[in-house]
């Protein structure tokens, strides 16, 4: 038998290109290879935007036609919603009885999201428990493999805390620790040099025009050291050269030269991005525009979908119910 695998994305906007290659790059490719769970994250997207519920069942549809748009084939992959299923509220009930308060305060994500996410209270248990309810995700379906961007690999290690804890306190084996598998892709840096973030705004969409690539692209932060074109940069520091990596891995040791010796410059440099950017981009949007003129169709895949997880969920909760006495 295959090794189940779990991912989670949140509905809070549009993808971006830091979605993608940060998690759904991988999602397409480990489809193949393993028995693949992957979910719309609609309760943990209510630990940042709990007064936005309207908008982030509309943005569930936008994520899923983006999913999909993007090659994860609901044929290969289970996709649902985490709301449909209640497991997950439940497993997370009872993890949470027994996690430490420290262990999630030392959680290295939870300061920086705080500070990342302005003008709202974020001073509530279901931000502050965050991880415990990804535990619940991971465990609820006995994920052997997480995959996951660097920044999450406190996360896992927190979940296999969890578990052995369980198992410990209420002397079982029932849950084994998940492994964590990384994408092959660093962060992505936005328009502004920051990490591409929606809530920095600095974000290039799946679902923007040529028009809009553009004229993001040409506008985007490079070697702030390099004020002239005459000026030598130094494209490590050079967001618009992290993005070439990816888009234009062939002529970067000459965009690199370029740079540096001033043979190159900055403007240039992006006009050799735009529009490969842009090739990438299109076709996504193109099919995600179709997949939106039929949302009942999306709603039929996650029903499907939610009804095969919902019968693993079932399973691991009733044993979880069994081993702690409570059924």
């Amino acid at each position: 038998m295959k090794k189940r695998l779990l991912s989670g994305i949140q509905p809070t906007g549009k993808m971006h290109l830091g979605n993608f290659f940060g998690a759904v790059h991988n999602w397409v490719t480990l489809q193949q290879e393993y028995d693949a769970y992957y979910f719309v994250a609609d309760l943990h997207a209510l630990t940042s935007a709990y007064e936005d519920g309207v908008n982030i069942h509309e943005s569930t549809l936008e994520v899923v036609a983006d999913l999909i748009a993007s090659g994860v084939d609901p044929n290969k992959a289970t996709l649902f919603v985490q709301s449909d299923i209640p497991e997950h509220s439940e497993l997370h009930l009872i993890f949470s009885m027994i996690t430490p308060l420290p262990w999630l305060e030392r959680v290295p994500t939870y300061k920086s999201k705080k500070e990342e996410i302005q003008g709202k209270d974020l001073n509530t248990y279901g931000f502050l428990g965050y991880p415990v309810l990804q535990a619940a995700d991971i465990m609820l379906y006995r994920s052997d493999i997480v995959p996951v961007g660097k920044d999450q690999s406190y996360h896992i290690e927190l979940t296999r805390e969890i578990v052995r804890r369980f198992n410990a306190l209420f002397k079982t084996d029932y849950f084994k620790e998940p492994t964590e598998r990384f994408t092959s892709f660093p962060q992505l840096p936005g328009t502004d040099g920051r990490k591409m973030s929606k809530s920095y705004g600095n974000a290039l969409y799946m679902s923007e025009s040529d028009i809009e690539i553009d004229q993001k692209l040409r506008t985007m932060f490079t070697d702030p050291a390099r004020l002239r074109r005459q000026d030598k940069g130094n494209p490590d520091i050079c967001p618009v050269f992290a993005l070439q990596g990816i888009f234009n891995p062939d002529l970067l040791q000459e965009l690199s030269d370029g740079c540096k010796s001033a043979g190159i410059g900055c403007v240039d440099c992006k006009k050799k991005l735009i529009p490969v950017v842009q090739s990438f981009i299109g076709p996504i949007r193109d099919k995600r525009e179709v997949l939106l003129q039929n949302k009942s169709a999306i709603e039929d895949v996650l029903q499907t979908g939610a009804e095969k997880a919902r019968r693993v969920a079932k399973e691991t909760l009733d044993a979880v119910k069994s081993i702690i006495k409570i059924k």
